[in-house]
């Protein structure tokens, strides 16, 4: 049996560069929810052909109920709604062999990247693990290695596929479109990412059943530090049980637990939230 993991993002999706196409109630919003399904789909579709037995699909961007269910491959399962406690990892376990991760971006701050963030752009400025700033695959990667299970497909824009590529061991990337600016990219036809997207697929999971994979680990203790936006959100992150404020918008928990730093992480998320400025419309 060969259990597989999919967390699905919207920007990293081919023919995706703008920030309303990734907002809920715009005019493109319906447009980009189709083109991320479809390539969900084109990744389970290559998991299945790959050999796996199951797999599951989480909707891992903004509110998380972005996927069209009645137009998922039916032979996966989605995992869909709002709040999730473990966000883009919701449902992860030891069960799984591999995880895939579709239409990933890179981490905030990056330049000549898609839509640049982690994970939230209105509040968290810079993310770093013990001195070095990370991404969400890199985190999310990590969080599976504290299961022993590796990521094997990262797919998004140029340079979340090279952030990707310096520290995830043995991951398959498909570069789907080349980033120009935060909102400017050369994409390829989605029709031709997803085809892209299903062939890396089934490697991956097939590599994965081969025991080619490692999973990727980072070696403890952990010190979890961010740059927030604003002092407010500051004020309300120590909030969070062990954190401690580093600087005016700076805040530091630390542990020997990388599970503890993943939802730590979250915690501020959440907490900081309401004092983070918002983008017009939102």
């Amino acid at each position: 049996m060969t259990n597989v993991f999919v967390s699905v993002d919207m920007e990293g999706i081919a023919g995706i560069a703008t920030l309303q196409q990734v907002w809920r109630g715009s005019d493109d919003f319906a447009v980009s929810r189709r083109l991320m399904t479809l390539e969900a789909n084109a990744a389970a579709r290559g998991a299945f052909e790959g050999g796996a037995t199951s797999v599951v699909v989480n909707d891992s961007h903004g509110d998380m109920y972005n996927l069209l269910a009645e137009e998922m491959d039916p032979r996966a399962e989605l995992l869909i709604g709002t709040p999730k406690p473990w966000s883009m990892m919701q449902g992860f376990g030891a069960e799984f062999d591999v995880a895939l991760f579709i239409g990933y971006h890179a981490a905030a701050g990056t330049e000549a990247a898609v839509l640049d963030h982690t994970y939230s752009g209105r509040l968290l400025y810079d993310v770093r693990v013990n001195g070095e700033s990370v991404t969400e695959a890199e985190l999310n990667a990590a969080l599976a290695g504290t299961y022993g299970v590796p990521v094997g497909l990262v797919t998004g824009d140029d340079k979340a596929c090279g952030q990707a590529s310096k520290r995830l061991p043995e991951v398959r990337t498909v570069v789907v479109k080349e980033a120009y600016g935060r909102g400017v990219a050369k994409s390829m036809h989605p029709s031709a990412a997803r085809e892209a997207i299903q062939k890396a697929s089934e490697e991956a999971v097939k590599a994965a059943a081969g025991k080619e994979l490692k999973p990727y680990r980072i070696d403890p203790p952990f010190v979890l530090e961010a740059d927030l936006a604003n002092t407010s959100a500051t004020d309300l992150c120590p909030m969070a049980p062990g954190t401690t404020r580093a600087g005016a918008r700076t805040v530091r928990f630390q542990s020997d637990d990388f599970r503890e730093i993943f939802r730590c992480l979250l915690t501020w998320t959440y907490l900081g939230a309401s004092e983070a400025p918002r983008y017009a419309g939102t």
